[in-house]
């Protein structure tokens, strides 16, 4: 069994020194275009930089928006934002018509402004013979009615809107350039069959914000409901652009236009000397615990430093695998977890020493106090990981990463106490140089072995 839970705690450690200091490390089929991601510490917009931007709701068609409009805007501008990829973005509501928008770590601005600052309004625009449209063109249609049901037209008109579009993905057209597909839903599906049959050689519009993003001719009949958007450019659109086009139609589109207010880029340099001060902060606390366990509880004391340890190692293992965005409050969460971690050596020591004060020998004293506190410490330790799963599963997005770093070092706290430093001293103790009473911090007296029960009564006084 010692053999057994020795190599477990070799492989994950050897596992865990692997995956935090080898390089350019990469994890394969998690990336759809790479066919894998690299292996590497993310760091939160307080720490690595990145950029911050405030939008304001506009009113629009005389309505203000409510606090409930507000939330839809925002929920909106969070998928859109996640759908980039972005680690740990912060989109939260402030005031009564403002949204804040935080990006680490990213480089591409523009992009990304244009992706959360689009309304979304996706326009089906038949276009009188009269007229001609080309790709790119602004049409304002904020006085622009919907087609009569005749199907004659002598000006601009609506024909439907993007709340017809059922869904959205990236393809390629006849040629094999890239292309964006829509699916229709039913009352779409028919206006625009019907439309498509009866207006063929005529121009149509497609239009995103105003903007026409596709104006083809109808070549026939388009039934089904399946609709392409193919690009002017040579070979089609371009990756992100299509990507772009696809999240915002995915999403939907605003309810209530936005205007950006401000916007800032911090500087890395400035991340950096929050990160420096964060990781000296840290490590000015587990220093600090690190040398109390030692002093206090000597020989277990050291022991528990060395678990405690191995369990930094794996933990940040895990954080560069799933990946964890750090930010402040996670690093916050982290030594928490690590006073925690030193709260079950801590119950585990403070009972053997009871044992061996009762009698006991050496191993049976480490044994009991190994598996009598493992009740307090399963109970402590459920009671955290409910109150941060509370936290995470309905808090902020700041708060939700301080608390899936508090879980999971809970769950890894609980592996290195109880198993990590139970192997450990199970060796230690059973060497002839760890049986001394200074190295556990009690006096000679209270570390003599004094049979009880039956071995008591049989006169066996077995080594200690």
């Amino acid at each position: 069994m010692r053999r057994t839970a020795l190599i477990l705690i070799a492989v994950i450690g050897v596992f865990a020194l692997v995956i935090d200091f080898w390089p350019r490390l990469r994890l394969p089929g998690l990336d759809s275009e790479s066919g894998s991601r690299p292996i590497e510490t993310k760091l939160g917009l307080d720490l690595q930089g990145g950029l911050k931007v405030e939008y304001r709701v506009v009113p629009s068609g005389g309505k203000t928006p409510t606090a409930a409009d507000l939330e839809v805007v925002r929920g909106i501008m969070d998928n859109r934002v996640n759908s980039t990829g972005v680690a740990e973005p912060v989109v939260v509501t402030s005031g009564t018509d403002r949204i804040v928008v935080e990006l680490p770590g990213v480089t591409d601005t523009a992009s990304v402004r244009a992706l959360v600052g689009q309304t979304g309004r996706l326009d089906f625009v038949p276009i009188p013979t009269s007229a001609t449209i080309t790709q790119g063109q602004d049409l304002d249609l904020s006085t622009v009615t919907n087609c009569p049901a005749g199907g004659t037209i002598t000006s601009i008109c609506i024909l439907f809107s993007g709340d017809q579009l059922k869904s959205a993905s990236i393809g390629s057209d006849q040629r094999g350039n890239r292309a964006v597909n829509f699916v229709l839903k039913s009352g779409g599906s028919d206006l625009f069959a019907k439309w498509t049959a009866a207006h063929v050689n005529e121009q149509f519009a497609i239009v995103l914000d105003s903007s026409v993003i596709s104006a083809p001719t109808i070549q026939g009949a388009i039934t089904g409901g399946n609709v392409q958007i193919t690009s002017g450019n040579i070979g089609g659109f371009q990756q992100k652009e299509a990507k772009q086009l696809v999240d915002v139609l995915r999403f939907g589109a605003l309810p209530f236009p936005v205007e950006e207010l401000s916007s800032d880029t911090i500087a890395p340099t400035l991340g950096l000397e929050f990160f420096n001060k964060s990781l000296l902060a840290g490590a000015i606390a587990v220093g600090l615990v690190l040398i109390f366990m030692l002093l206090h509880y000597r020989l277990p004391g050291a022991v528990a430093n060395v678990a405690l340890i191995y369990y930094a190692l794996v933990l940040f293992a895990i954080f560069r695998l799933i990946p964890v965005t750090l930010t402040l409050a996670g690093i916050a969460g982290f030594v928490l977890s690590v006073g925690m971690a030193v709260d079950a050596n801590i119950l585990i020591f403070e009972r053997s020493k009871e044992e061996l004060r009762l009698g006991k020998s050496l191993p049976q004293a480490i044994e009991a106090g190994f598996s009598r506190a493992w009740n307090s410490i399963l109970d402590s330790n459920v009671s955290s990981l409910i109150t941060a799963s509370i936290l995470y599963f309905f808090g902020s997005s700041v708060i939700q990463g301080f608390a899936l770093v508090l879980i999971l070092g809970v769950l890894v706290s609980m592996f290195t106490a109880v198993t990590v430093t139970r192997t450990f001293l199970r060796i230690v103790v059973a060497q002839e140089w760890a049986r001394k009473a200074r190295l556990y911090g009690i006096s000679e007296s209270e570390f003599t072995y004094r049979p009880t029960g039956r071995a008591a009564r049989r006169g066996v006084t077995p080594g200690v």
